[in-house]
């Protein structure tokens, strides 16, 4: 952790090592990057994001939660789709990071895309809190999805949008 504590100085070196062959390496070089909170720092995630080997893009996505930064919302958007269901919700848990500023990518997820991407940013939705998101909730109700109804009902619940029953 030598690297993370020169903080900006150690980018350089970094960079070299999310370029080594050895897995092991690129790993640590993510981790590293996790800690050093600059604005240098959410580019060489982002590469880190795309690495051949899992690991690595799990470690990039943990890193770019601790570390939120708008810029990287178009490929955690795309994360949210990867067959590697980890990677993708913790692409999730880095755009519930972002708040608000995720809000709309996250609507277009759900209005637009494919079922497991659209569960991630439905459960985003329901923790970021966001009343803009309350039509989309509301719509995922009427799926046949167990756990799309139960996270769209958390954050409706949580945003105070409630059942209300009346006697016609």
């Amino acid at each position: 952790m030598q690297l993370a504590a020169a903080g900006s100085h150690s980018l350089v070196t970094l960079r070299e090592f999310l370029r080594d062959q050895d897995v092991d390496i690129r790993w640590w070089a993510t981790r590293t990057l996790a800690e050093i909170h600059t604005p240098e720092s959410t580019p060489l995630l982002l590469q880190a994001l795309q690495d051949p080997e899992p690991e690595v893009q799990q470690c990039a996505a943990i890193g770019l939660r601790c570390q939120p930064d708008s810029n990287a919302t178009p490929q955690l958007i795309q994360a949210l789709s990867a067959t590697d269901r980890l990677l993708a919700r913790l692409a999730g848990d880095a755009l519930i990071a972002f708040g608000e500023d995720a809000v709309p990518a996250l609507i277009e997820v759900v209005e637009n895309n494919h079922q497991p991407a659209r569960l991630e940013a439905v459960r985003a939705l329901s923790a970021i809190g966001d009343t803009r998101a309350i039509p989309v909730l509301i719509k995922i109700l009427d799926e046949d999805s167990a756990i799309m109804e139960h996270w769209a009902g958390q954050g409706l619940e949580k945003m105070g949008v409630g059942m209300v029953f009346f006697n016609p």
